[in-house]
Parts: C-alpha cells; structure tokens; sequence
C-alpha cells in the first residue's frame, strides 16, 4: 500500500484485546486515517442535508423524482460494470452477524453470497467489530475452524459463498477510535479494516472485496461511497473497479433515486436490494408527522401493500434497464421443534420468494441456513440454468411518485396485541443489543435492529396522532418489563426502560436508537483515554 502521510494519526482508545493487534497495525489503521482525513467532512455536511431534507418534508415539500436528474433517467446509454466474479449468480444470500459460528455456519450453507452484516445484525462492541474483523480473516485464510464448548466442532467445507461486508451506516461512529480528536466515521473503520487486510487476498483467490452499503438516502451519498472505493483502490493498488458494492434501497427518499444511485456507483455497482424492515421504519419516520401515513399493526403490512410493491417492481426494472442485479428481501423464519409450526413458515418463505422470482428478481435474502433450500428451489425453477434474469426488463412497469407513496390504502389503527406485540419485541430486542447480541431470535424470527426500530416509532406514531393513549402504553409497557425481568433475570430493566422512553416516547423523534444508546452503554474507554 502507498499513502501520503495524514496530519493527524488514528488513535486506539479502547483496552487491548485478544489479538486486535493483528488487525489493528500501524499500517491499517493509516488506511483507515487516511479515508477519515479525505471524507470525513464530506460525511458531516450530508448529514447535515440529511436533517435539512427531513425539515422540508415534515414542513410541506413533495417528495418526487428529482427534477435535476431527469437526463439520467432518461439517458438509454448507460449502464452498470458488468457482474464481478463471483457475483453473476446471487440466487440465495444468507445474512448474519461476523461471529465465528455464524460465520462457519454461513459459509457451509450452501448459498451463493454470505452477507457479513457489521449494521443491523451486530451489537457494535469494539470486541465485537474487531472480532468480526478478525473472523472475515481467518476466514480468508481459511482458518477459522473450531469446536465449541460444548464439542460441536466447526469446520468449512470445500465450496464456499461470495462473502460481501455490509458496514455501519454514515450515521454512526466508531467511538474507540480517534482522528484529528474526533471518532471516526464506523463505516470507513469496518470498510477500511476489511479492505485494507482483506481485499489483496480476495482477488487473489479469484473474487473481490465486495459490499452492501446500508441507509443511502440519495445519489451524494452514493457518490461519496464511489469517491472512498475510487481513493482506496489507489492506496491498496488495485485496479478500479474491482470493489463492487450493492446498494440497499431501504430509505422512502432513496426510492426515488434508484437510478441515479447506480450511475453514481455505474463502475463498482453489483446492483440494488429491496430493504424490507428498514424501508417501513424509514417511511415512517420521515412521515410520521401526517395522519394519512398511520400504519397498522406490524403483522398487517406485508409486501403485497400497494406501496411496498410500487417500490419492488420499481426497482427490478431499474436494475435490469441498467444490467444490474436485483435482489429481494428477507426471509427471517427460523426452524423450530413443531413440525406443523415448520411447515406453515416454510409455506410462507416459499410463498414470498416465488412471489419475487416471478416479478424479476435476480436473487433474495435468507436469515437461516435451513432456509436456503427453498430459496434455492424456487429461483432455480424460474432462472432454469440461468445465473439471473437480468433480460427481464419489466418494461410493463410504470411507478409514478404517487404509488411509492400510497400508503393510504394500507394505513388503519392500530389494536391492542399489535402494541403489546410492538413494545414487546423493542423490549426484548433493546435488552440482547445492550448485552451485545445484534441478531436476536425473537417469536420464531431472526430480527435485527431495524425491528425495534419499526416497533419504536410505531409507537410514537400512534401516540402522535391519538390512535392509542399514553396511559395504555405505559401499563403495557410496565407489564411488558416485568415478563422480561422474569424471563431474563439479568435483563438490565432499568437501562431498557430508559432506553425505550427515551427513543419511542419522547416529544421529537430520535432519527435512531443506536447512536445514543451505543454512547451510553456500549463504550468502553479506559480512563486514561477519557
């Protein structure tokens, strides 16, 4: 790798751990510098347009395709980098947290793509982004096998799925580390440790180092990822283009720039995926000041909603206009012990994928290993041979402004289990993360933080408008807790209450749950650092 020296140096403010030196070394963490030094700021003024943008809506402003972009929309030139190796069939993509099971297990299940997710699905303690670090290593190495405690052993097997990082969003911060005598940005820390450590052997055994980028909520965000991809390369040495990245569209404002989105990242671009849970809680955190923009209870919005599928067939024909891969959502069941339980979620997994396959998907997401065969199965009937169906242009498509937001005809009140079920699920899920779990098994489901983010702002929504009163929400949240101390008698009830008062019941929307809560609860600097 060749830098220019920065001004200032990264420091390390959290206690040595096991083997953080090996990721932590002089030289990565120069690479990590050098990208906070270049974007940091950059980052901060589109946060600020990020606040800016949520000020105009809430106070009137049309949410539309964008006036100024019209050329690009309407320019039939262009197109996307062709497919990188090892992402020309991404039929079936598990997700999950860089632990060092889940790891093994992902890398053994038999998909096309393993999704390492540093956002949604990991509590970011430093111990956990470092050892996630640490396990994409070893497992590049090929050297993570290991038995558990309990005598399982854990070995890798000889096939294994494209591995793609998704770091942290732009909104978080990576507070153990310090450039300039400030954090530094969590998304360049997860993508410049991985980058830096792993990229050279990624190309080396016959692939790449390959992302999801989370949160994007316009093309200036995107170009800000095009711009770090573009500097990176440089500083590692490698040829541009070789980073690829999808993009989650999972913001109600990234919607309506999909298109110039991929333009933006048009040569490191590896297509877009339909954020699911992410979307839902975006949409209604960026109206949540209307009335008309009430959602019912969680279980009653499914991805047959008008709105929801204005958003899907809309971005499969932009991917594919664009030679880009389209890929579905989430299927979070997890198998359990009663057969019958099995076959109805089996039956509804199989249900949504095919509903996928059939509107032009390239590919979908799974949350469990036992989920991949019928992901499998149902994409291999629909591509018969083929890696994708990117031929499939959906020119029958036609999404207007209006349909990516016609939620009027999903929206309704809210009963009373669907509160229960809303506080309960931000409870419990609050609980895991503040213990450090980010990916939490929950009624049946793998949930991660976008779920208590859903369930949160749920809340506030239908306190906002009067569809429940406060009293309500306070009995059942007493209750609630209650169950949850005599389930978990560990559970840090306390820090849980305060943690959902302060996010879901409070006067002005927090835009997130985790920065707050990860500043007050999973920080750990040593005194001498303080």
């Amino acid at each position: 790798m060749t830098t220019t020296a920065t001004t200032h140096r990264v420091r390390v403010l959290a206690a040595p751990g096991a083997r953080h030196e090996e990721i932590l070394t002089a030289e990565a963490l120069a690479f990590v510098g050098r990208l906070a030094e270049a974007f940091g700021e950059r980052r901060r003024l589109l946060l600020k347009e990020r606040r800016r943008q949520a000020i105009r809506i809430a106070t009137g402003s049309p949410l539309d395709f964008p006036i100024a972009t019209s050329a690009v929309r309407a320019d039939p030139t262009w197109r996307v980098a062709p497919p990188a190796p090892g992402l020309e069939d991404r039929r079936v993509e598990i997700t999950g947290p860089p632990e060092r099971r889940t790891t093994v297990d992902a890398l053994n299940s038999g998909a096309q793509v393993w999704m390492a997710d540093f956002e949604d699905a990991t509590a970011p303690t430093w111990t956990n982004i470092v050892g996630g670090q640490l396990n994409l290593l070893d497992a590049t190495r090929r050297r993570i096998d290991f038995t558990a405690p309990e005598g399982k052993e854990y070995r890798l097997g000889e096939q294994l799925p494209t591995l793609v990082v998704r770091p942290r969003g732009w909104h978080l911060l990576e507070e153990h580390l310090e450039f300039g005598g400030r954090p530094v940005p969590a998304s360049l820390v997860d993508f410049g440790l991985y980058s830096f450590h792993c990229a050279q052997r990624q190309i080396d055994a016959g692939r790449g180092p390959y992302f999801y980028l989370p949160k994007l909520e316009n093309r200036y965000e995107a170009r800000l990822w095009n711009d770090v991809f573009v500097l990176a390369q440089d500083l590692l040495g490698i040829d541009r283009g070789t980073v690829r990245a999808t993009v989650l569209i999972e913001t109600i404002t990234a919607a309506f720039e999909m298109e110039e989105i991929l333009y933006e990242l048009r040569e490191h671009s590896a297509g877009l995926n339909a954020g699911r849970r992410d979307y839902l809680f975006s949409l209604i955190k960026t109206f949540g000041h209307r009335t008309d923009f009430q959602l019912p209870d969680r279980a009653r919005v499914t991805m047959t909603a008008p709105f929801l599928r204005a958003c899907t067939e809309l971005l499969v024909r932009t991917c594919h206009k664009r030679g880009a891969h389209a890929i579905g959502g989430m299927a979070a069941h997890l198998p359990g012990k009663d057969p019958e339980a099995n076959d109805a979620a089996l039956a509804a997994v199989r249900l949504d994928k095919e509903r996928e396959a059939e509107d032009g998907f390239d590919g979908s997401w799974v949350a469990h290993p036992g989920l991949v065969p019928v992901c499998r199965e149902v994409f291999d009937g629909v591509l018969a041979g083929r890696p994708h169906q990117l031929d499939r242009t959906r020119e029958d498509v036609q999404v207007a402004a209006a349909d990516l937001l016609s939620v009027r005809r999903t929206s309704g009140p809210p009963t009373e289990q669907g509160v229960r079920t809303g506080i309960a699920v931000a409870l419990r899920y609050f609980d895991a993360w503040l213990r450090g779990q980010g990916a939490v098994a929950l009624d049946g489901r793998m949930e991660g933080a976008a779920t208590a983010e859903i369930a949160r702002v749920q809340i506030w929504q239908w306190l906002r408008h009067r569809a429940i009163d406060r009293d309500t929400v306070l009995r059942i949240l007493d209750e609630e807790l209650a169950a949850l101390g005599a389930q978990h008698p560990w559970a840090a009830v306390d820090d849980v209450r305060e943690l959902f008062e302060r996010t879901a019941l409070a006067g002005e929307l927090p835009l997130f749950f985790t920065p707050d809560a990860y500043t007050r609860h999973l920080v750990r600097i040593p005194e001498a650092h303080a």
